[in-house]
């Protein structure tokens, strides 16, 4: 009879620790899916500031036409990564956007007209709020991601965490060669 209680005990025990494990993997789950959330909200937000800034910098910089094909591409592969619900193709897109408004600052900087500009300078204010978002929203998302992969990966959570087909999650990182400055010449 006490041997049966013993494997009773154990048996809710370890039960009960099967439902908490698994609940804190979703939960945990569920906190990277509403941080990649974030990020795309913000990442939108940017490109939706872009065409405004593109069309202010436009009237003033009209030779200026590599910068604007730039937008347009790193604006496809933003689509194609919201699409295929890819970290890698986003991070692509959000270094070639991020490579392209570097020049476009550059274009700035030589235009004193433009620097005058009210509109400009009120897209700009609102883009740079936008990139501090961004910024965060990486690192809150990259955080997140780095605790749920601990509990997917580390034992004793790893085994349920395989039972129940969990996944590590890809962090939001930028290659090396897009993240390098950016040359603009004249």
């Amino acid at each position: 009879m006490e041997i049966l209680l013993v494997i009773l005990g154990l048996s809710l025990a370890l039960g009960l620790y099967l439902v908490v494990t698994y609940n804190r993997l979703i939960q945990e789950r569920n906190k990277v899916k509403n941080g990649w959330s974030q990020i795309d909200v913000q990442l939108k937000r940017r490109f939706d500031l872009l065409p405004n800034l593109v069309e202010t910098v436009k009237g003033i910089a009209k030779q200026e036409k590599d910068i604007f094909m730039a937008f347009a591409n790193a604006r496809n592969m933003f689509d194609k990564g919201v699409k295929d619900n890819s970290v890698k193709e986003l991070a692509q897109a959000d270094s070639m956007l991020s490579a392209g408004l570097g020049r476009l600052i550059a274009v700035a900087e030589a235009y004193p007209q433009l620097k005058s500009d009210s509109s400009f300078n009120n897209l700009m204010a609102t883009l740079k709020e936008t990139e501090d978002k961004i910024s965060f929203s990486r690192q809150f998302y990259n955080d997140i991601v780095l605790r749920f992969n601990n509990l997917v990966e580390v034992f004793p959570t790893n085994l349920i965490a395989s039972i129940f087909k969990f996944k590590v999650f890809e962090f939001f990182k930028v290659d090396a060669e897009e993240s390098k400055n950016v040359k603009v010449s004249f």
